[in-house]
This record gives C-alpha cells, structure tokens and sequence, in this order.
C-alpha cells in the first residue's frame, strides 16, 4: 500500500517550476509500505533509504542548504560542500600513488590514475570513442544528440554544458568577480586573469637594442633578434623551407607527417597546433573573446579580428604590380594573381584556344593527342598531367596538405583552395555580359551562359537525351548503366550520386541540419522541413480540378487523385 509522505524542504526556487503542480511541492514522494521504498512523484525514481531520497529531491528544488563560510558558495550535499573546503584551505590529502601528484579529492586520483594506466571505461553507444571520466562521455554524447539542456532565461541561447551558460551569463550582467590583487581589474574568466598575472609577476629584463622591445627569457630575445637580421637559421630536413624559431619548425614538420597531436575532447577533430584547436574549441562553447572596438562584432580567433579590422579602416598594403589593384591582405592578392588574365600569345592550332604560358599549351596539346605519359606506381592509372596524377595520388594517401589561412580547411589542389579563398574575399571575377551576374569559378559561368542560350551540348548515346552540364550528363549516364560509385562504408549501402549517399549517412550519424525557424525541431532532409513549415503556415496551395479540395502538399493531392480515379473505375 501506497501513501503519501512528506518531510521539511526549502521550495522557494522550486515553486517556480511551472512545470509541476502544489501537490508535488507539498508531498513530494510517496512511501511504498510493502517495498519500504519511496518513490520521487517527480520523475518515479525509486530509493530505499530516506537520506537519499531527501538528497534526490534537492536536484528538483534547487535547494542547497549547505554554505561555504568563507565565500558563501551553496551545495546541494555536505558531501559536495567538504572538497569545496579544501580550494581555500589549499589542503590535497590524496596522492597518485604513481607520480605523487596531489589532490584535493578522493575521486580525482581515481581519475588521475585512468590516465597513467590508459584506462578508458567510458564507451560512446553510438561511435565507440572510450573516455576516462563520465563527464566526458556525457559532453561527447550530445554531439550526437545536439541536446542542449541549459538555457539563459535572459536570451534563451541554449548551451549543452552549465559552464558555457554560467560564462555566458556574464555577457548579460557584465560580472568581473575575478579580480587581480596588485591592480585590481577584474576579469569574466580565470583563464584571463592568469594571463593578466604574467604581466606582473614575469620581470622582462632582456631588451633588444635596436627597438627596445623587453623579454622574459633570453631565448625569446635571440628569436626575436633573428628578426631584425632576417636570419632563419633553422631549415626543414624535407623541403629546405627556412624558420626563424624551433617551435615554427616543429610544427612546420607536422605538414610532412601529418602529424596532428591536438585533439578536440567534444568532437574528436585533431590539429597540427595547440592553438588551432584552441580556436576551433570556441565553436563548442560559441565564446569569441576578441571584439571590434569599432562596431563591437566579437571573434573567436586574433586573426579574424585583424582581417575585420581592415574592412573599417579600408587599408589595402598589398598591390598588384600588373594592373595595381590593391589587396587588404597577401591571401587575396595570391587569390587574384591565380585569376587575372594575361596576354595569351600561345595559340592551340587544332582548337586555336590560346594560352599565357607555353608549358600550358604544351598539357593542352594532350587532350588532342590523347597522350597520358603520367603513370601511378600504385595502380598504373595513366593521366595527362602530372598535377592530375599528383591530385589522383592523394587518394592513395588521403593527404590534404594545401590549408586555408583564414579558416584553416584544407585541400588536396592548389585550385581547390584558390576557389575557396574567393569564399572569404567575396571575389568573383567572373561576369556574364548578358545579365552581369558574377560568379566564383570559370565553369559556373560557361553552365550560367547556357541558360541564356539553352544550349545543352552533353547528349545521352542511349536515350538522346541533352544536358547543360557534363555532369548532369556524367549522373544521368548511371541511371542506365545502374552504377552505384559511392559506398557507405558503415553500411555498404551503395548510390550513384554523392549528395544521396551524404543524405543516407545522417540515417547513421542522426545529424539533422534543417532547423524550423518558428519551433527549432529539425530534420536530416530539406524536404522533410519543407513539409513542416506547411503545419505553420497552414497554406493548401494545390487543388482538385474536379472538386476543388485543397491540399498542403502535392503527394497528398496525387494520393487524393489516384482514389477518385480508383472509384470511377469500381463503379463503372
């Protein structure tokens, strides 16, 4: 037999819950007299002993009774409050019995010591990434569930962790009650004031003679001196490429090996440096610490904010020394280097096309000629182009070792990046003369002009069927053949286009982009969103010739006219 049992809470916080009705705050469990057990009315979870069931109920009400002395921090349990203790009193009774390394808590050196012996207990269900504690496992976990729990009551930017809303939170109230004891500036994160601790404790007593600039260490001055001399004195082993300091030449190195040591907890992406990943962390925790002092956008990385900078003060260094058109930065003036036309005085006599360069007219001669001298010594593929075979060995090697300077995407061709630069400098140097749209690459335009003419030159041989686009064509091609070249390798389930085999991959992954705007539930597919918005909107823009029925979806009206059809024929 069940009955109610109720006992002393504090529920001021708790009564705000609208979620939950007076009967629960007044009687919060109930008592199973035949289990001896007491079961929470809020969530059902059962417990056998009345302490812990008290202890479970705080995690409703937010109570916490049990206060720090000194800084007046609030626990939930006394268990909670003693280690709490021990970050003032700077006591660390527990020590690794390995490396002697202390800490302040018994569950800590149960932690410490996974490390030491590469104990890894917990598995993620979904992708088997093991990680050492369960906090861990539960901050990975909602990269697959894109659960995000905690949310700001002042914006409602929901955060999957309460440390990137507690940081957040201080956007709103501007707190800085990490303060610094020589100068007393205060600072949001402790990250920022041990920073700021440097510039007081650290002596600079190394000074260079010829800008006065101070150093802490002798071997920052040497570096720094190095500079002025335009000295590199340290060269790569594989590709001679000169540095001035070793730590720029150990990470120079990784672009050989490949060698990326830095890797992300949240999501498991690896990096070649400590301050890549520290960037690309921020897109976790959606911090940008470096804002504009001029229209106050912030940014995640220095960088970003530089290249911003530039768009107020209009400063453009870098020109072009053929037609002078100047650059805010190097990136943009290589990008535009790569794209502008010069005088072509190599003419192709087969086709006439004509060429800046004669090495070019000499490549371009073998899409005549047929020649492919350019041979893999993996799988004796034979290519034209020696950059064709070069791009073509990557896949061999799966290496992209070309990275973008701005975002730090990476590719296997120099085109590829070059293109991709023209995503960050907004450069389309390519314009029709008709409509004067401009676009990013030279095959986007001949494509775009097609639609000014209808040409479609790429003809089916088995069905005469015509394309704009070879790649239409190439696509179209497999619907007759029933080629599937792109394999899902969780699964094996094969597909003859690739953006069907990336739609496929999320059934694996759960990875759902779409986003409603008007209730943020999200879906894998675009379509899928599309038919959802209707629910909002409520429009039935298609209708029944015959009885003027409408519908919100085109399935729905051809399912509609399919049965009427189906009746006439039945009644007949």
């Amino acid at each position: 037999m069940d009955k109610t049992f109720a006992f002393d809470l504090r529920i001021e916080t708790f009564s705000q819950q609208k979620n939950l009705n007076s009967d629960i705050l007044n009687e919060p469990c109930t008592f199973d007299t035949k289990e001896k057990s007491f079961t929470c009315k809020v969530c059902n979870k059962v417990f056998y002993k009345l302490p812990d069931i008290k202890r479970h109920i705080r995690t409703h009400t937010k109570e916490k009774p049990f206060a720090c002395d000194i800084c007046y921090k609030t626990f939930s349990q006394r268990a909670h409050l003693t280690p709490h203790l021990r970050t003032h009193t700077k006591e660390k009774p527990f020590a690794c019995e390995i490396c002697n390394q202390t800490f302040s808590e018994r569950s800590s050196v149960t932690v410490h010591l996974r490390r030491h012996r590469k104990e890894k207990p917990f598995v993620c269900g979904v992708c088997h990434k093991a990680f050492v504690e369960k906090s861990c496992l539960k901050i990975h976990s909602q990269t697959h569930t894109n659960e995000k729990p905690f949310a700001c009551d002042i914006c409602y930017k929901s955060f999957s962790q309460r440390k990137y809303l507690t940081t957040h939170l201080r956007c709103h109230a501007k707190e800085k009650r990490l303060v610094c004891d020589v100068c007393q500036k205060g600072f949001v994160e402790n990250v920022c004031l041990r920073t700021h601790l440097l510039t007081h404790t650290k002596e600079k007593q190394f000074a260079c003679d010829i800008c006065n600039k101070t150093f802490s260490q002798k071997s920052s001055l040497t570096s720094h001196l190095l500079r002025h001399m335009k000295v590199k004195s340290l060269l790569c082993d594989v590709c001679n490429k000169a540095f001035f300091e070793r730590s720029s030449l150990k990470t120079h190195l990784r672009t050989h090996t490949n060698e990326k040591p830095f890797v992300c907890d949240i999501c498991n992406k690896s990096f070649s440096q400590q301050s890549n990943l520290t960037v690309h962390l921020r897109r976790h925790t959606k911090e940008k610490p470096f804002p504009c002092k001029m229209c106050h956008k912030a940014f995640s990385s220095l960088s970003y904010l530089k290249i911003h900078l530039l768009t107020h003060t209009e400063e453009k260094p870098f020109t072009c020394e053929v037609c002078n058109k100047a650059f805010s930065t190097m990136s943009y003036l290589k990008v535009h280097l790569c794209t502008r036309t010069d005088d072509k005085s190599f003419a192709c006599e087969v086709c006439n096309e004509r060429f800046s360069w004669k090495s070019s007219l000499k490549s371009h001669l073998r899409t005549h000629s047929k020649e492919k001298p350019f041979i893999c010594g993996v799988c004796n593929k034979a290519f034209s182009h020696n950059s064709y075979l070069k791009t073509h060995l990557r896949t061999h090697t799966k290496t992209k070792s070309l990275t973008c300077g701005v975002c730090n995407k990476a590719f296997s061709q120099l085109s590829g990046l070059n293109i991709h630069m023209r995503a960050h400098t907004k450069e389309k140097p390519f314009a029709c003369e008709i409509c004067n749209k401009s676009f990013v690459e030279k095959r986007c335009i001949e494509a775009h002009l097609r639609t000014h003419t209808n040409e479609k030159p790429f003809a089916c041989d088995i069905c005469h069927k015509t394309f704009s686009e070879r790649a239409h064509l190439t696509t179209h091609m497999r619907t007759h053949t029933k080629e599937k070249p792109f394999l899902c390798k969780v699964c094996n389930k094969a597909f003859s286009q690739v953006s069907d085999l990336k739609r496929h991959l999320r059934t694996h992954t759960e990875e759902k982009p779409y986003s409603c705007d008007v209730c943020n539930k999200a879906f894998s597919q675009k379509n899928n969103l599309n038919r959802h918005l209707v629910t909002h909107t409520k429009e039935k823009p298609y209708s029944c010739d015959i009885c003027n029925k409408v519908f919100s979806l085109k399935e729905n009206l051809n399912r509609h006219l399919l049965a009427n059809r189906e009746n006439k024929h039945h009644s007949l």
